[in-house]
Parts: C-alpha cells; sequence; structure tokens
C-alpha cells in the first residue's frame, strides 16, 4: 500500500485532541476517540504521539502558544506608561472573552499536569514566560501574585459559569499594583 503525503496530519491530530477534550473533558481523550475525530488511522496517532501523554503535551503546548498570542497583542504590558492592572483586567476579558472551549482546554491540561509528569513542565511555561514579562514591570514576587490571581480569576469564572467581571479583576490587580500617579 501507497503512504498518502500528508505534512498537516499532526497538526490534525492535535487539533482533533483539542476538540476531543472540548467535546467529552480530559478522560474521553484516547488514541482511538482522536483518530476519529481526525478522520486518519489510528496508526496515524500513535506515530506521531507514541503516548497519550505525548498528545497531551502538543494539545497543551498549542493551547500555551494561543494565550501567549493574546498576552503579545497586548503590548501594552510591557509598558511602564500603561495602567498594568487595566491591562491584566482587559486581557483576562479577552481571553476569557474568546473561545471559552480554548481556555476550558487549556485549564483542564494543566490541571491534568497534577497526575500527569510529563504535562508539568509544558503547564508551568505559560505562568513563567507570563510571570517573566510581568517581573519587567513589578518584582518577582509580585509578578508570580499576579499570575496566581490571574489563574484564579479564570478558574472562578470557568467553575461558577459566572460572568467575567472586567471592574472586579482591574480593583483585584490595582491591590496588587497600584496605579502609578
Amino acid at each position: 500500500m501507497v503512504r498518502r503525503y500528508d505534512p498537516e496530519r499532526r497538526q490534525r491530530i492535535i487539533d482533533a485532541a483539542i476538540r476531543v477534550v472540548g467535546k467529552k473533558g480530559i478522560n474521553g481523550l484516547s488514541h482511538r476517540s482522536v483518530a476519529a475525530e481526525a478522520d486518519v488511522p489510528l496508526g496515524s496517532t500513535t506515530y506521531h504521539f507514541k503516548t497519550l501523554d505525548d498528545l497531551m503535551v502538543a494539545a497543551l503546548r498549542q493551547a500555551n502558544e494561543g494565550f501567549a498570542k493574546v498576552v503579545a497583542g497586548r503590548g501594552a504590558l510591557g509598558d511602564p506608561r500603561a495602567d498594568l492592572a487595566g491591562e491584566l483586567a482587559a486581557l483576562l476579558g479577552e481571553w476569557l472573552g474568546g473561545d471559552r472551549t480554548a481556555v476550558e482546554l487549556e485549564y483542564e491540561l494543566y490541571l491534568a499536569a497534577l497526575r500527569r509528569p510529563a504535562l508539568q513542565p509544558v503547564a508551568a511555561e505559560c505562568g513563567v514566560d507570563l510571570g517573566e514579562l510581568l517581573a519587567q514591570r513589578t518584582d518577582p514576587v509580585t509578578a508570580r501574585a499576579l499570575v496566581a490571581l490571574m489563574d484564579g480569576i479564570c478558574l472562578e469564572v470557568l467553575l461558577t459559569d459566572a460572568c467575567y467581571d472586567e471592574a472586579y479583576a482591574r480593583e483585584a490587580f490595582g491591590r496588587l499594583v497600584p496605579s502609578e500617579g
């Protein structure tokens, strides 16, 4: 049998894994469910991703990249003249106001790292990168506290299905980083 050239197959498998987790949760993720969702042979998923952990790492990395794009799009985070608390509140509003499945996926995979050591370094990357960016505007301890507050607010919104309250977030961030002036 001739192998079909399919350079996008790996990416389609990752995208399918994200859709499966979005529909069925992390417990619904298997090579078989992803192969069906991607419309590829089962052997393709195991060829590209030997283990489910490998597949989850790729999916979490892609989710992290989505958040990193939102952060990069808010260039004012690095601007010392910008209101950091307001920028962080707006950033969360943009993130939570976008594709909710992507946010849920990121947190589901993030929390799966508690039991899956292969996910832990990737789960930590996003917070570390954001903390390093924020440390340019504050100090490392405050930066870590801001990242933790962002995670807490996101989890609260996701778990309670509440609407994101940007004014509340702005005030909470402002308590950690009072506005200059």
